[in-house]
This record gives structure tokens, C-alpha cells and sequence, in this order.
């Protein structure tokens, strides 16, 4: 081969080389959005917009810490993130430090569990229930 085909071939061979290095550093961005945690997230006034629109399928518990009943439902809670990683993004919100999203929401009782869908309230389930009660409800939104 001529010198300059083999010119021609390194600048074309280094070419393709930034193509895939650009490529990679695209995909590594997409790899590292935020992820859907094994354990419930902290959700607040400042947040919350931009949580449930982030993620398609949201479950919120509602709760504040002088409520006996969120403290018994708290492990459940924590069981369903952990179950339900990647698809339900699950938030816990302190109502009495977070007035603005219980106020919008009518958050009247606790614990308070709102299933949002694409941004939108799609159920809510008030008081303490059973595990398969939430879990039921949860299924009929997702898929």
C-alpha cells in the first residue's frame, strides 16, 4: 500500500476511534441517571415535582414521626423499595416538614401511601393496611 493510503487509513482508523469513544462516554451518562433505589428516598416540598416526573410509576409514604401507625408501616415500606427496585419508585414525606405537597394533596390522615402514575395521582391508600392490600393496589398501575 501507498504511504498515503496508509495516511488516509490511521486518520480514518482514529476517526472511527472518536466516534466509539464518544459513543461510550453517551452511554456511560445514560448509565449513571439516577436509579430506582432498593430503599425508600427522601421526598419534599423541593422535590417532589421533579421526583414524579422523573420516574413513571411512584409509591409516597406519607408520615410523620410522632405517628405510631408510619413507624409499624415503615419496614413494609422498605420491603416493597426493595421488591419493586426499578420498576415503583418508592419516597417516604415528612407531612410536618413538607406542608406544601400534604397541603396540595389533602393529606388529612397518616400514614397516607399515594400511588402516582405519569405525574398523576392514580390511588391513595389512608390508614395501615396490610402489605398485600398495598401490593395489589401497586399491581393494578404497574406494566
Amino acid at each position: 500500500m501507498s504511504e498515503e493510503h496508509n495516511r488516509f487509513a490511521y486518520e480514518e482508523d482514529e476517526e472511527l476511534r472518536s466516534i466509539r469513544e464518544k459513543k461510550l462516554r453517551e452511554l456511560m451518562r445514560f448509565k449513571e441517571k439516577p436509579k430506582m433505589s432498593m430503599k425508600p428516598a427522601q421526598v419534599s416540598d423541593s422535590n417532589f415535582n421533579e421526583t414524579v416526573k422523573e420516574h413513571s410509576l411512584v409509591l409516597v409514604d406519607c408520615w410523620a414521626s410522632w405517628c405510631a401507625p408510619c413507624m409499624v408501616i415503615a419496614p413494609m415500606i422498605e420491603e416493597l423499595a426493595k421488591k419493586y427496585a426499578g420498576r415503583v419508585f418508592v419516597g417516604k414525606l415528612n407531612v410536618d416538614e413538607n406542608p406544601g405537597v400534604a397541603g396540595h394533596f389533602q393529606i388529612f390522615g397518616i400514614p397516607t401511601l399515594l400511588i402516582i402514575k405519569n405525574g398523576k395521582e392514580v390511588d391513595r391508600i389512608v390508614g395501615l393496611v396490610p402489605k398485600s392490600h398495598v401490593e395489589t393496589r401497586l399491581k393494578k398501575h404497574m406494566g
